[in-house]
């Protein structure tokens, strides 16, 4: 297992690094310092070529292209202040009202207009002997994008000869803010060989959260016995997008103990046999099968994007946690420490 650190552009005179991570089984992990973001994850297939299995670019100028950020389907990378959207665009804390920029319509979503999937990070590689690392640091100030508080963000990205992936969090706050943290990386098992409604869904949860016509959550608590996106059994996906006439966008509330590391979904992909495993700490997870990822993209490499072309497992905080009255933690405590571990783990 080893680290690599190489240039991979320059941003408004700043250094953009990439990093990657190896492991002795062949897979590789590769993640930028711009928006903490992984950019890809690929695999040995055997006949001495690898394929790709997350969405990304070869290339830093294409983060930036009109067909990519008109779409702005975050590839990769590390979102907050505050994962997925904000009904209003607004929170009461401590008796204060804070407003917040509207970038999804009247909500906000993933952090503003400048959230931490924007700024450059502050990046290390990490000596281990068990694992693959870099970590990388950043501090977001006091009001910035609105949110109270000086917070200190750390982000450590580890993989080991198990094929795991283990994304870790840690942040610090100077005072009580809203926190929510997550990856927003795309997968798709075949490749892109294929759409991923081929793919198979199993998620360890028995309710998901409601959400409006904004696509914010109520604060309502659905149970799922008896729904077509009940998924504690394995569902292929294609499946139950014909049931729902839609595609996945459900915040999907964990059986497990709160913040404690389980295994909470696996997907299956039944062409070729990979499987991907995500275990959390975290109470529930959004799971998004792009269905308004823009056809238009398209990596360097040929892989295709777009609806239905790859699936995030977004494992956060209630989303709108901050309006409602029982979502846990939303809130870290000025001397207290946000803590969250997610780990994909790859069967190929």
């Amino acid at each position: 297992m080893h680290t690599t650190q190489s240039d991979f552009a320059t941003y408004n005179n700043k250094a953009i690094e990439l990093f990657t991570l190896t492991n002795d089984n062949g897979m590789t992990v590769k993640i930028m310092n711009y928006g903490a973001t992984i950019t890809s994850i690929t695999i040995p297939t055997g006949d001495g070529k690898r394929e790709e299995l997350v969405c990304g670019f070869e290339k830093f100028d294409n983060y930036f292209s009109e067909n990519y950020t008109s779409n702005a389907p975050y590839f990769g990378s590390i979102v907050g202040r505050y994962s997925s959207q904000i009904k209003d665009a607004k929170f009461n804390l401590n008796g204060k009202e804070y407003k917040l920029a509207a970038n999804c319509g009247n909500n906000n979503l993933h952090g503003g207009n400048i959230g931490f999937d924007k700024k450059i990070w502050e990046a290390e590689a990490i000596g281990s002997n068990e694992a693959a690392v870099v970590k990388m640091s950043l501090l977001s100030n006091h009001l910035e994008e609105g949110f109270p508080g000086n917070v200190v963000v750390q982000v450590w990205f580890s993989l080991n000869n198990a094929n795991e992936l283990s994304i870790k969090y840690q942040a610090n706050s100077d005072a009580d803010t809203p926190l929510s943290l997550t990856n927003h990386t795309y997968f798709n098992l075949s490749g892109f060989a294929d759409s991923i409604e081929n793919h198979s869904v199993q998620i360890k949860a028995s309710k998901k959260l409601a959400m409006d016509e904004t696509g914010a959550a109520t604060g309502e608590i659905i149970n799922l016995d008896g729904q077509v996106d009940d998924l504690r059994k394995p569902q292929l996906i294609k499946e139950i997008h014909n049931k729902m006439h839609d595609g996945f966008e459900h915040y999907y509330i964990f059986d497990k103990n709160n913040f404690e590391l389980e295994k909470v979904a696996e997907i299956n992909c039944n062409e070729n046999g990979r499987k991907l495993e995500i275990s959390s700490s975290e109470p529930g997870m959004l799971f998004y099968t792009g269905k308004y990822t823009s056809d238009t993209i398209v990596r360097e490499t040929g892989e295709q994007y777009g609806k239905f072309r790859a699936f995030c497992c977004e494992t956060h905080r209630y989303p709108n946690g901050i309006n409602m009255t029982e979502a846990p933690r939303c809130i870290t405590n000025a001397g207290d420490t946000f803590e969250s571990e997610t780990i994909y783990k790859l069967t190929f």
